[in-house]
């Protein structure tokens, strides 16, 4: 069998009192339910910061998250934790693993065709996730997302099931909810083809995929012939 591990991501573990009530009041979707889900931990003013996915590993909570941030979210978790009894550190014994399809794991809680995803020990690496992934349309990450410069719902957190509007409250929740009230999202990241350097007008070019991702006004999107415009996103502007 072919390497599964997702190198780049790493695992954090919350365990102790009430992790879900803690992460409940904090992330962008609903952790009391079933898991996994993708969510988002925002700023005040509904802007990324992290952005993860969140599994359930009896009653404590693991969290799906990039290698490189995964220390900066632990730390940002624990100021939020103040007197809980709730220990918040990566899981090195543990890693993301991912298959294009199989039976293995579960299907990604973004998108279905995104593959199957699961917890184990580490294996060998896969390959291919992220050119399958931004085959899709679908970005992740503060080298696409910004940290601090994309509100939730330009990073497609409605259509990539992301959200939730039916729990309480959390960080960022007043923004976002009046965003999605007034159904309007002015500007979505996209991935769009570039076998040249786009220069600023794009967060991140990945010069061996010959793709980039970029913030782009939602009325233009249907009509660059330069972007990927997956059946979720040409749905979601119509809809819109």
């Amino acid at each position: 069998m072919s390497g599964t591990t997702l190198a780049d991501r790493a695992l954090i573990r919350l365990s102790g009192e009430d992790v879900r009530g803690f992460l409940q009041g904090l992330v962008t979707n609903d952790v009391a339910g079933d898991l996994p889900v993708w969510a988002g931990l925002l700023t005040a003013q509904g802007k990324a910061l992290f952005d993860f996915l969140i599994w359930a590993d009896g009653a404590d909570i693991l969290i799906d998250c990039e290698a490189t941030q995964a220390d900066a979210l632990a730390r940002r978790l624990t100021l939020y934790r103040l007197r809980r009894a709730i220990t918040i550190a990566r899981d090195e014994s543990l890693a993301v693993h991912w298959a294009k399809e199989g039976e293995l794991g579960v299907s990604d809680p973004r998108l279905p065709a995104l593959g199957r995803r699961w917890i184990a020990p580490p294996a060998p690496p896969t390959e291919g996730w992220r050119a399958h992934r931004l085959s899709l349309g679908v970005t992740e990450g503060v080298s696409e997302l910004g940290a601090d410069k994309t509100l939730w719902l330009e990073a497609n957190a409605v259509e990539l099931n992301g959200v939730s509007f039916a729990k309480g409250c959390y960080v960022g929740q007043e923004n976002t909810a009046r965003m999605n009230w007034r159904q309007k999202v002015n500007r979505r990241l996209v991935v769009l083809r570039a076998d040249e350097d786009p220069g600023e007008a794009a967060s991140i070019w990945y010069t061996d995929l010959g793709l980039a991702v970029a913030r782009r006004r939602s009325e233009e999107i249907a009509t660059d012939p330069a972007i990927i415009l997956p059946a979720w996103l040409s749905d979601a502007l119509t809809a819109g």
